[in-house]
């Protein structure tokens, strides 16, 4: 794996982002200069580097919702591949994505000029900066629990990339992916540096692209040779026809409290039985919740006062008739510094967030047999497959409010 730089930017709502770690790779760089020749661009100091990734994340100027070049329709962004301008030229491909406070970036090789810029799909080093930053999240936020401990991860962070260089594996492995009868196409697929070969009607099959009949659904067989450590071996995406949860939300403003309706519903064709199931519900630029009256038809209601947010347990099942309501009154006292802000979420804008995990099920139907996984070795080793869903960044907007001008693309 060829790196011209790694970054780990810590960041909140309100506040400036700070660079934690930061690494540049110099024979990588002057292989760089060599590939890209005069569409080379410099890789900036880190303080150049953090106000051109935080601007391009619209993470930045608040009162400016709208940037002609960033936020036009022709730029809209669903890779988290991003270019940075830097005084010297676009920075480009820098990957990015964000998770629990923290921005995990990358800058892998391009072997070869960038204008035009190539395609993503041709660019190895883009399929290994994901598996990277991946098992960098893994990492990170295994039992984290304070900011010593984020300390004593980050310090640990060089180790852990050098072992990840040197340790590999023996055996060779054929895992084949299947679909149902009825189900979408797997696309946009990103595999592991692992894997070996991958057919080309896998690689060639694109979200932007118009469906049709002919577009192929596998088997997807994935032969490769496995690290010794946990990883992901692919990423896709798929048409998944309805939300497993239907949602609705409203709050609305009256006098000096908010009104909050919250209705859900477990779509019947989706698996009822979670490992957990919760709705959280922040309540942004306020102070503490002074008061609250509330009427829930299922699950409990946890308050966190100081934190201004509600926390709806609904546990492992849905009623039978798989909808559940939510409504209440909710008054708060004087903002003060440890409320938590948002950019975004004022006035009346607002989300409910759901969290969730069902296992031994998916949205695609997707899965993989474990006798049809190969392995080649002198041994009998064995074998268990398993598979569940776990919600990501799943969001209900108040429908009384605006929709939000501005977004944050999404990967995990």
């Amino acid at each position: 794996m060829a790196l011209r730089g790694l970054w780990l930017i810590g960041y909140e709502p309100g506040a400036h982002g700070a660079v934690l770690f930061s690494r540049r790779y110099p024979t990588v760089e002057k292989r760089a200069k060599a590939f890209n020749g005069a569409s080379y661009v410099t890789v900036p100091e880190d303080s150049v580097f953090l106000k051109a990734l935080l601007f391009e994340l619209k993470l930045t100027d608040p009162d400016k919702n709208f940037v002609e070049y960033r936020d036009s329709c022709s730029r809209i962004n669903k890779t988290s591949v991003y270019a940075l301008p830097t005084g010297g030229g676009d920075l480009w491909p820098v990957l990015a994505f964000q998770k629990s406070g923290l921005i995990y970036v990358c800058l892998p090789l391009v072997e070869q000029s960038l204008k035009p810029r190539p395609p993503l799909i041709s660019i190895s080093g883009i399929s290994q900066a994901f598996a990277l930053l991946s098992g960098l999240l893994v990492f990170i936020n295994s039992s984290q629990k304070n900011e010593a401990e984020m300390g004593a991860k980050v310090g640990q962070l060089p180790s852990l990339l050098m072992q990840c260089d040197l340790e590999g594996a023996t055996s060779n492995v054929t895992v084949s992916l299947n679909l149902p009868a009825n189900g979408s196409p797997l696309q946009d697929i990103l595999v592991h540096p692992c894997v070996t070969s991958l057919d080309s009607a896998i690689l060639t099959s694109c979200s932007v692209d118009v469906m049709d009949d002919s577009a192929f659904s596998g088997p997807y067989k994935l032969p490769f040779t496995p690290p010794s450590d946990l990883f992901n071996l692919c990423y896709y995406t798929s048409q998944v026809p309805v939300p497993p949860i239907l949602g609705f939300y409203q709050l609305k403003e009256e006098e000096l409290q908010l009104k909050l309706t919250v209705n859900l519903k477990l779509h019947e064709s989706v698996k009822n039985a979670f490992e957990y199931c919760e709705a959280r519900i922040p309540f942004f630029n306020r102070g503490p919740v002074t008061h609250l009256e509330y009427k829930v038809s299922y699950g409990q209601l946890d308050v966190y006062r100081e934190k201004s947010l509600l926390v709806w347990v609904i546990g492992q099942k849905f009623p039978k008739s798989l909808e559940i309501s939510l409504t209440g009154t909710v008054t708060f006292g004087s903002m003060s510094k440890e409320q938590p802000v948002d950019p975004i979420c004022t006035g009346s804008t607002a989300y409910v967030k759901l969290y969730f995990r069902i296992p031994d099920y998916t949205l695609t139907g997707c899965y993989a047999d474990q006798h049809s996984v190969q392995v080649f070795s002198s041994g009998k080793p064995k074998i268990s497959t398993s598979r569940e869903l776990i919600s990501s960044d799943y969001y209900i907007w108040n429908s009384k409010a605006p929709a939000p001008v501005v977004y944050r693309t999404l990967f995990f």
